[in-house]
């Protein structure tokens, strides 16, 4: 049976210069890449209005997207009951604060369990909106809040919002070393050059600008607040490991957990009971999209990062 596929969003000025076909996977998590690319080449999908049957046509960013397609491809994801700690919801938006080893929309190795089949069980028509209304990421081991949209047009302000730097994003993390109280790393990031799955910074990137604080200092680590001005992925994470401060847990960008020779076997043997960055979404701050009411929804760091502050204090 043929289904039906209907959907009309503008593409945010953050996928300048990248192919169509590339740029529609990012919002349509749901479908392959390859329908994608067959849906340009038969003509469903229109650009500003215009038809493109070219899949690797470069896009500005700020195009208006209309699909009208038939799709025999059985969807990715379907609706799962899985619990959710929504903070606050109204007909608008949702906050959410995703836990651990949550992924946010489906992909290689990870075809379920994931936010969006979560919302899409909880939430049915949010089908209707690119990505299940997901504005921003986490990764899968960083915790903390996370926006969601309930219609098409909220969704499109609040991408808006985020590329007018109007959505103040903090985090709170706990970093290896010692850095100055406060400083601001602006280094672009592009993918790796040879590990896909990996960024790097990179001259020749896109601009990535992190500013940090220091909450407390440790013997040997520091407890950091950490402000986001651009959202590239992996940035803090990609940041914090090129001025050699890397996240403790880190797994790609650290090591799995930095200790120092003098540790001793009990604490060394509890520290590894964290196997994560310790990294986690704390604050956002920003006007909502239709009432315009200022929003300031804070969650403190979670307890597996309370017990790794308390462990590093014994070091």
């Amino acid at each position: 049976m043929l289904k039906k596929i209907q959907h009309t969003f503008t593409l945010p000025k953050t996928n300048c210069n990248e192919r169509l076909d590339k740029a529609l996977k990012k919002y349509l998590p749901l479908y392959s890449r390859s329908s994608i690319k067959n849906w340009i080449l038969n003509q469903y999908i229109k650009l500003n209005g215009i038809i493109i049957d070219k899949p690797k046509k470069k896009i500005s960013g700020g195009e208006l997207i209309t699909i009208n397609a038939l799709s025999k491809e059985r969807l990715d994801s379907k609706p799962q009951n899985l619990p959710l700690n929504i903070l606050y919801e109204d007909e608008y938006i949702l906050i959410v604060n995703k836990q651990n080893n949550f992924v946010m929309h489906p992909g290689a190795n990870h075809f379920s369990g994931t936010l969006l089949n979560a919302l899409l069980y909880k939430y049915p028509n949010i089908i209707n909106v690119p990505r299940a209304g997901i504005v921003h990421r986490l990764d899968k081991n960083t915790t903390g809040l996370i926006i969601v949209a309930k219609t098409l047009k909220v969704q499109s302000k609040l991408i808006k919002m985020l590329q007018r730097r109007e959505i103040t994003r903090e985090y709170e993390g706990i970093i290896a070393g010692k850095p100055p109280i406060s400083g601001t790393i602006n280094k672009p990031i592009s993918r790796h050059l040879t590990k896909r799955t990996k960024m790097m910074v990179n001259p020749q990137g896109k601009p990535a600008i992190t500013h940090y604080n220091v909450i407390e200092y440790f013997r040997n680590h520091s407890h950091i607040r950490i402000r986001l001005e651009t959202g590239r992925t992996h940035q803090i994470r990609v940041h914090m490991a090129y001025i050699r401060h890397p996240l403790l847990g880190d797994p790609v960008y650290g090591k799995p957990f930095i200790l120092f020779k003098e540790t001793s076997n009990t604490l060394l043997k509890k520290s590894y009971i964290f196997n994560r960055q310790a990294l986690h979404a704390t604050t956002l701050n920003f006007y909502h999209p239709i009432t315009n009411i200022q929003m300031k929804i804070d969650i403190p760091i979670p307890n597996d990062m309370n017990e790794l502050i308390s462990i590093i204090k014994e070091i």
